[in-house]
């Protein structure tokens, strides 16, 4: 089954030439994923690792057919290149960019619903699909595939935590980073679901953190609907009430977004939360076994 991406799937670099769009479009293609063109406005019929630059979406679409596409371009100039995927109809659209406006990022991401298109981020570092599709910014050498599926709300956590899933040697099917700001596109509920449905996973990991009530709906939703066995790890234990921590989301105010409180409906749910980045894999072996 596919979640989101796989092999096949046929990406769009927005913002290919700068430093962050060079240097990862290499290690994307490093990894098996299918760049098939790039967009940098004014840099049309230039190359960047072989791969074409166009002027626009539009004028990539003329020569490429285009699965998903990936953002690299500065904030300020987001709000519109999330607008100029969505209005060509690109269907998975993963927005790596940090520090994007609140409202543009909202506005986005209710346009792309209204057209039944999928926004990840903005501020994620992008998702895998083990079978030779990456598409941000995640690192190319932790993972392997396997069977176990992972959906996180911070890119450095889940990093280490592939890294201790590969080194136990179970691997992943799908990798997907949620991304850390206030207002974004998909959220936990949905992965949850894809790798509910998913056969090919067998175990499920969440990785939260302080801040928001996502964590608290996941855990409802977690109870009611998902069979599969989760595993979960949420930062931010010992973070002081009232300070941003990292990521924009990740504030705890008004006593509620604590990182006790979220290990709790989740132990409520069933979910098995490690207290050590380290204690992830073990605890995944001990549900499947």
């Amino acid at each position: 089954m596919k979640i989101l991406v796989n092999k096949d799937t046929k990406v769009l670099v927005q913002g290919i030439t700068g430093n962050q769009g060079t240097f990862h479009t290499k290690a994307m293609l490093d990894y098996g994923t299918k760049v098939v063109a790039g967009v940098t406005p004014k840099r049309g019929g230039q190359e960047v690792h072989g791969v074409p630059v166009y002027n626009s979406i539009k004028e990539a679409k003329v020569e490429h057919e285009i699965d998903a596409t990936v953002i690299f371009v500065p904030a300020k100039y987001t709000g519109s290149a999330l607008n100029e995927a969505i209005d060509n109809d690109i269907q998975l659209i993963v927005c790596i960019t940090e520090e994007v406006p609140v409202w543009d990022a909202a506005r986005a991401v209710k346009r792309a619903k209204g057209k039944g298109i999928v926004i990840l981020g903005p501020n994620t570092p992008g998702l895998v699909s083990t079978d030779g599709c990456k598409i941000g910014i995640m690192p190319n050498s932790i993972f392997k595939p396997g069977n176990v599926g992972v959906v996180a709300r911070s890119g450095t956590l889940s990093y280490e935590v592939i890294r201790n899933i590969t080194l136990e040697g179970l691997g992943q099917t799908v990798c997907i980073g949620i991304g850390g700001d206030p207002s974004h596109g998909l959220g936990f509920l949905e992965g949850l679901e894809m790798f509910e449905k998913d056969p090919n996973t067998e175990a499920i990991v969440l990785i939260g953190e302080i801040g928001g009530t996502e964590e608290e709906h996941a855990a409802a939703y977690i109870k009611k609907h998902v069979k599969k066995p989760v595993v979960a790890f949420i930062g931010g234990r010992n973070a002081p009430p009232g300070k941003k921590m990292g990521h924009a989301g990740a504030i705890v105010s008004g006593g509620k977004g604590t990182a006790a409180s979220k290990i709790k409906v989740l132990e409520e749910a069933g979910v098995s939360v490690a207290r050590l980045l380290s204690e992830v894999p073990k605890m995944i072996l001990e549900k499947l076994n």
